[in-house]
Order: C-alpha cells, then sequence, then structure tokens
C-alpha cells in the first residue's frame, strides 16, 4: 500500500515533483500552504504519533536555549497550531506573538489559545503572517522562534533577514529543525521511518491528499545542513552558537545572536 499521489490535487506535490528538490520548486509556497490547510486538523495527533511523543522535548529546549527572561516579548514564526508558542507563554515572558501564513493553522492555534488561557498569565496572540516579510517594526522582539519551518519558506534567507530586522539589539534566534543524523546506520533507520512507513501511516491518519508525508522526507534530505544553515545565519547577521543535535541527530537547534 502506497500513500495516493495527489497529481490530480490542486496545490498539492505529486510524486514528480518529489523526484527533484522541492525547495527549488516556483510555486513551493503555494504548495506548502494548501498542504497544511490539508493536515491541519490532524497535525498535532501526527505530530505527537511519528516523534513518540519527543516533539515536545524538543520545543522545550528550544524554549531553554532561548533563554527568554520574564518582560521579553517572543515572535513564533511558522507557529502551527501553537506548540511552540505555548511552550514560550509557560515559560512565563510577558508577551508571545504567533504567525503563521496558513490561516487554517492559525484558526487552530487561536482555538488551542482560548482553552490554554486559564493555564498562565500570558496567552499567545496569533495572526496570518508570511515570514519572508513580517507586518512588525524593527527590533520590536526580544526572541524569535521557528520550529520545524524555515525548511518550508520559499526563500530561507530572506526570512532569516526579516528575523534579524524585528529582533533587538542582543535578541536571540532560535530554529528547530529536522536534520540527517551523522551516524551512517542512525541515518538508515531514520530514512526508513521517515520515507517507508510515517507517509502511509501519517497519510491514512490525516486522509491527506496533497502529499505532505511525501514531500517532509525528501525536503529534510534536500535541505540545508546544519553548517550551511549556520553560514546562511551568519550572512544575515547573527552570531551563532554551535548547533546543538537532539535524538541522535533526528533534529537540531540552532542559535543566533543579534549584536549589541
Amino acid at each position: 500500500m502506497t500513500p495516493q499521489d495527489p497529481e490530480t490535487d490542486h496545490g498539492g506535490w505529486s510524486s514528480h515533483q518529489l523526484k527533484g528538490d522541492p525547495h527549488a520548486d516556483p510555486g513551493k509556497s503555494e504548495r506548502v500552504r494548501s498542504m497544511f490547510t490539508s493536515i491541519a486538523r490532524s497535525y498535532d495527533r501526527n505530530n505527537r504519533i511519528h516523534s513518540f511523543g519527543l516533539d515536545r522535548c524538543w520545543r522545550t529546549r528550544a524554549v531553554r536555549l532561548a533563554k527568554a527572561r520574564p518582560g521579553d516579548h517572543v515572535l513564533d514564526v511558522a507557529c502551527g497550531t501553537g506548540d511552540l508558542s505555548e511552550a514560550f507563554a509557560r515559560a512565563g515572558v510577558s508577551q508571545v506573538t504567533g504567525v503563521d501564513f496558513t490561516p487554517a493553522m492559525i484558526d487552530l492555534a487561536r482555538a488551542k489559545a482560548a482553552r490554554f488561557g486559564g493555564n498562565t498569565t500570558t496567552v499567545p496572540q496569533y495572526m496570518v503572517a508570511d515570514a519572508q516579510e513580517l507586518p512588525f517594526e524593527d527590533g520590536l522582539f526580544q526572541v524569535v522562534s521557528i520550529a520545524f519551518g524555515l525548511r518550508n519558506v520559499q526563500e530561507p534567507s530572506r526570512a532569516l533577514n526579516e528575523f534579524y530586522r524585528v529582533l533587538s539589539p542582543g535578541g536571540r534566534l532560535v530554529i528547530l529543525e529536522f536534520s540527517e543524523p551523522e551516524n551512517r546506520f542512525i541515518r538508515w533507520g531514520s530514512r526508513i521511518w521517515t520515507d517507508r512507513i510515517m507517509p502511509i501511516t501519517a497519510t491514512m491518519i490525516a486522509g491527506d491528499r496533497s502529499g505532505a508525508y511525501r514531500y517532509l522526507p525528501r525536503s529534510i534530505a534536500t535541505f540545508a545542513d546544519s553548517q550551511s544553515l549556520v553560514s546562511m545565519m551568519e550572512g544575515a547577521g547573527f552570531q551563532c552558537m554551535e548547533p546543538e543535535r537532539l535524538t541522535l541527530g533526528i533534529c537540531t537547534i540552532h542559535v543566533g545572536c543579534k549584536p549589541t
């Protein structure tokens, strides 16, 4: 059994398109938006199941590395349904703003925030916005975060420039992203899971015809490696810390500081 090919679905990823580099597709942004619209309602469930619950641990670690303080205003880009935004709110920062360019994701994040409000004094606020063109003034935020989202941006370098612009001097950028394990045996096992098993099980859970879970492993394999991402961050002006690999290298956290 294989996931259905969305050749006839508007905006989805076909097998033919995924044979090449999806990051080079000029229509990537619209395909990604369509993809996340399709899987929005099952997104959290699939994340928990296919990460064995580790996605929450990864986000918690990202919050710690951000070193956010009580008075900070955090911008969570590509926030999805708001998991990382809520993790920052629990950490006690004064304001959290989550943005995502998929309205269906923002709708779910707002619904979660309404239920979340009684658990903390800080309730994340959400709005639809594109990482490549943030609707905020310069230097507004002390922390900018993006979890599993930079890989989905049409022009990551353009987004990094925007993150730098909206950060205040001394602010920190935290990027949590999937990566390829360095150990070849672990990498082999990881690829079996992401390339062969997860596209079938996640597609069944989501009832998805957009090709989202076939795009995922292909987008990881063709995205910038850790060193290349560090170079991109430095090109935007960030001073980078040593990347921290999590769970045998399945994902990596990058932290960059805007000079004072």
